[in-house]
């Protein structure tokens, strides 16, 4: 691991107890409940939580901690971490392997307004099922179990293959089902995950090209900005804004193809070159037809 990171180390170390904790609990079965109409939490999203405020506070006193369970401390501090201690919670709750920590620092000056973004200055995301830590420092690189890594090289929408993820609730109030439509028909496939962070660290080592979402909150992604920009990637809003950690639409990806994108993204939302969504009459009557050929034949 790069040697001249500051803060890196020792959260790197807090992420890899709270994955091992994430694994326990996920060996042994965990009980759901419900913190909205379907937004589930678990004793561990909340054990973990409590352990990474405490572990965190010991090791930066000065820091501040915003976390998605809940957690709140000293958010009038210059540094402040935004921590999901399980991201990808409905993953987990049903058995299927795929979640992580996600832990992002961010810096802010003195006299920054309140809905001011500072900089992102450390990263750290920590997949306990795979072993995988991806870290980053601004302007030291990303590592990956202590590799360096980079976003791919893919130039265009076509050749790549992109990721998204949908809410957990009010999803008939969300458009990304057009899109992912439009996407699927468009590169080599879409992954839909379930997990942002994850989303994002694989953007930043190059197994997906570009990933979209809509709605996400800072915990989400404060990590997995800092990891992408610093693989050489881009993240903005759709219209090629600068990326905001309260932003409501992110669009990360290779840079290469980022401009593609956002012309895709105009085209989308003008409502231009779009592919006709069969119904399910369509493809009843399509497949009739294949049977009476077939039969014929």
């Amino acid at each position: 691991m790069n040697p001249s990171f500051l803060w890196v180390p020792k959260a790197a170390e807090i992420a890899r107890t709270a994955g091992a904790k994430l694994r326990d609990f996920f060996s042994q079965g965990v009980v759901t409940e419900y913190k909205g109409d379907v937004d589930l939490v678990t004793i561990a999203d909340r054990t973990v939580e409590a352990y990474l405020q405490e572990a965190l506070v010991t090791a930066f006193p000065s820091h501040g901690i915003y976390g998605e369970e809940g957690a709140r401390d000293r958010l009038d501090a210059e540094y402040r971490w935004y921590i999901d201690p399980l991201d990808g919670t409905t993953n987990f709750a049903h058995g299927f392997p795929h979640f992580c920590v996600s832990m992002g620092l961010e810096h802010r000056l003195p006299g920054m307004a309140a809905g001011q973004d500072g900089l992102i200055v450390a990263a750290v995301i920590y997949d306990p099922m795979r072993d995988e830590l991806f870290v980053a420092e601004l302007g030291k690189g990303v590592f990956l179990n202590g590799k360096p890594i980079h976003v791919s090289r893919v130039p265009e929408l076509g050749e790549a293959l992109v990721a998204t993820g949908f809410p957990s609730r009010k999803r008939h109030e969300n458009p990304n089902i057009h899109f992912y439509q439009e996407f699927t028909l468009r590169s080599h496939g879409v992954r839909r995950a379930g997990s942002a962070a994850l989303d994002l660290a694989y953007t930043a080592c190059g197994r997906i090209d570009a990933y979209w979402e809509f709605n996400l909150n800072p915990w989400d992604t404060a990590a997995g900005f800092l990891l992408v920009e610093e693989a050489g990637g881009l993240v903005t809003t759709f219209d090629d804004s600068y990326r905001r950690l309260e932003s409501r639409e992110i669009l990360a990806s290779n840079g290469l193809m980022h401009q593609e994108l956002l012309g895709f993204f105009t085209d989308l939302f003008a409502g231009r070159n779009l592919s006709p969504l069969p119904s399910a009459a369509d493809y009843a009557a399509r497949r009739a037809a294949r049977a009476a050929a077939a039969s014929n034949g």
